[in-house]
């Protein structure tokens, strides 16, 4: 077996710490899969609002040898919810009938089985240190915490971790999760206990509490999916993107539509076809497993008919992205998330976990392939995505609720010249098209200062209103990347972390054997 004695790891994320927790992992001895689990770990610590125990992930991986395999830890409704989803005229946007069984931490553990050089308890231990010792509150975090003020204060599990006082945390504060610690270091001697055992049971007793369907055999007989990911060729280089119910397909069919050899794709026809992109997810996204979604129709982003029921339901995302690349070869984009800020509202006591209110994307219109069904895996805003050539591998994941399709679209044809450093492209400003997820009735173009004015032309000549960010927002997309440039003289590595979260972005050398024990 191969062995090298340095190991070069590019590395961002949204939160500095989670960039010390791969570094940490790379100078252990780990690769670009290690470093990204370790960050992945501490997130659910360190960014609590955004992703959780409690949530999923989906992520797409490249091998040394040119494989690219999706993660797709997407939770699932449970079997019962037929029984209290009878009387319902609208599904429920918090609580416990928004919660599907959470995937991340099964994501995780497929995830290091593909090539992680060290095992994940590691990374699960550090982050319980974490957690049990403080961490200073960001002020992403202190944003999210005003922003679901009254939803944190009203529950008991959430007020005692994010409030103990009575007034939700400051930026700079402590905020220790002793809870979390213990569960964590569960996780860390045995994963499963999040389906299995102690962890399993204490959130199943709670969302029962609450009227919730989830049985401990929804929880216990979990598993994600691991497959080869959807490829498709565009301007000389291999997209890969993670299958439905991820919007994977939909940025292909985006960045597809607007190609033009090397060169960025026209800000006018981009916007076009992230129109038609709105329409094909509202028409054709969700599970293949129940009959739910039409991959073809996704990628030549096809427009449903008329009859195809109402839109999508909304969504605010609020999701972490960690990508990483090193010099033998493996890259990974993990995105991983609550669905909206603090996910279902809800934080199980006993564990210190944080819920996702993923279910709240289900529909219940039966002709919508997004309906809501026993077993079923709603449609997903989640889209890792890498970009390979001859020349170069660009890995990259975003925040951005439904959104992360015309983000990515507007960034990373940017990102593949090698001319432009990675820097400069996340700092530019960038536009996005949604409608209650970004406070408006109607779908709206709503665009940072400075975006380019054929775009904001574009939406007027469309009839689409157009609003305005006062300057960098979230909405507008956290964008993580990484740059693995093939040359005579070996790989070359770059990182960058959007300025608008509070992350950081690395290139580790480590000495040590790297190689799969």
């Amino acid at each position: 077996m191969a062995q090298v004695g340095v190991m070069t790891v590019a590395l961002a994320a949204p939160h500095h710490e989670a960039v010390r927790a791969g570094e940490r992992a790379v100078a252990a001895g780990g690769n670009a899969l290690d470093a990204a689990l370790a960050a992945a770990c501490a997130l659910t610590v360190v960014y609590p609002h955004q992703c959780a125990l409690g949530g999923d992930l989906i992520a797409v991986v490249r091998s040394p040898e040119g494989e690219t395999t999706a993660v797709v830890a997407a939770g699932t409704a449970p079997r019962g919810i037929d029984r209290p989803a009878a009387g319902w005229r609208t599904m429920p946007g918090q609580g416990a009938h928004s919660v599907t069984v959470p995937g991340v931490v099964a994501g995780w553990r497929e995830l290091a089985r593909l090539g992680a050089l060290l095992p994940l308890a590691a990374p699960l231990r550090e982050a319980a240190a974490v957690a049990e010792a403080g961490t200073r509150v960001s002020a992403g975090l202190e944003r999210a915490l005003d922003s679901r003020r009254d939803t944190v204060l009203a529950d008991p599990g959430l007020r005692s971790v994010f409030a103990p006082d009575g007034r939700p945390l400051r930026q700079g504060a402590t905020l220790r999760q002793p809870a979390l610690a213990a569960t964590l270091r569960r996780l860390a001697a045995d994963p499963r206990d999040l389906y299995e055992g102690e962890t399993a049971r204490a959130i199943v007793r709670l969302l029962g509490s609450l009227g919730g369907a989830h049985t401990l055999a929804d929880f216990a007989g979990y598993r994600p999916q691991v497959s080869p990911a959807v490829t498709r060729e565009i301007a000389g280089r291999t997209w890969s993107v993670a299958p439905p119910p991820s919007v994977g397909a939909v940025l292909l069919g985006v960045a597809g539509a607007v190609a033009d050899g090397d060169g960025e794709p026209d800000p006018a026809r981009l916007l076009d076809a992230s129109l038609a992109g709105v329409a094909a997810r509202a028409g054709f996204l969700g599970d293949p497993r129940t009959g739910g979604a039409d991959l073809a129709a996704l990628l030549r982003l096809d427009a449903p008919a008329a009859a195809a029921g109402p839109a999508e339901p909304p969504a605010r995302g609020d999701t972490v992205a960690v990508v990483a690349s090193d010099e033998a070869g493996w890259s990974v984009s993990l995105v991983q998330s609550v669905y909206q800020t603090f996910g279902a509202g809800l934080l199980e006591p006993e564990t210190g976990v944080v819920l996702h209110n993923r279910g709240a994307a289900f529909s219940l219109d039966p002709a919508s392939p997004a309906r809501l069904v026993p077993g079923a895996r709603p449609p997903h805003t989640l889209c890792p995505v890498i970009v390979h050539s001859a020349e170069a591998t660009v890995v990259a994941g975003c925040q951005g609720g439904r959104a992360q399709p015309w983000i990515l679209a507007q960034l990373v044809p940017a990102t593949t010249d090698l001319a432009r450093p990675l820097d400069e492209v996340l700092a530019r400003p960038r536009w996005v098209v949604g409608d209650v997820d970004l406070g408006h009735a109607d779908l709206t173009l709503v665009a940072e200062p400075g975006v380019d004015d054929r775009v904001v032309d574009a939406a007027r000549a469309a009839g689409l209103p157009v609003a305005w960010f006062p300057g960098r927002a979230d909405a507008a997309g956290h964008v993580q990347v990484v740059r693995r440039r093939d040359g005579r003289d070996g790989a070359a590595l770059q990182a960058a972390s959007d300025p608008r979260a509070d992350g950081a972005a690395v290139v580790v050398r480590a000495p040590g054997p790297h190689h799969r024990a």
